[in-house]
């Protein structure tokens, strides 16, 4: 049997000092450090767009934890990103309410604008389009959050203004 490689990363060597102060911040008010996992994961994710297997194996460290077990925190999550991500993530809900007030033209329209479908991220690393079973904005259908926005009673029309917008701001990563 061959040996299994277990990769092992130092969180001091690894994890910014800032990262590792509001980490530590999250455990000191949580009942167990293991508890602290999703903030730990969210707090790395803010400073670096997404979750990496070496960040994630770094949290696990700092956290005495499992990485198996940090994972599957991870990828329960769905606004936690196990893969790089554009400068804008789309998530786009897909709930029955928005399916009846227009979700496919919405779809459509983010489709053929950006060139991408769900799962993707455009070539210039703007935008990753993605889905969500519910945004919790039934009421005013058909919905998407773009970072920490909400927008809601989407038409096809305004669904091209949000994102030339945003298209037209500065990348953080510039």
């Amino acid at each position: 049997m061959p040996p299994i490689n277990i990769v092992t990363i130092d969180y001091k060597q690894y994890l910014s000092v800032s990262e590792i102060s509001s980490i530590e911040h999250e455990v000191s008010i949580m009942e167990t450090r293991e508890a602290a996992g999703i903030e730990a994961l969210r707090i790395v994710q803010e400073q670096r767009g997404w979750v990496s297997d070496e960040s994630l194996y770094a949290i696990a460290d700092l956290l005495n934890m499992p990485e198996a077990e940090l994972e599957g925190v991870a990828t329960f999550y769905n606004l936690i990103y196990r893969q790089e991500v554009g400068q804008f993530v789309i998530h786009l809900c897909d709930s029955i309410a928005c399916h009846l007030t227009g979700y496919q033209q919405i779809y459509q329209a983010i489709n053929t604008h950006l060139g991408i479908g769900y799962g993707q991220t455009t070539g210039d690393k703007k935008f990753t389009f993605l889905s969500n079973v519910c945004l919790g904005g039934c009421d005013k259908a058909p919905t998407m959050i773009i970072g920490k926005q909400h927008y809601q009673q989407l038409t096809p029309e305004n669904v091209i203004d949000i994102l030339n917008d945003l298209a037209s701001q500065e990348s953080e990563h510039d």
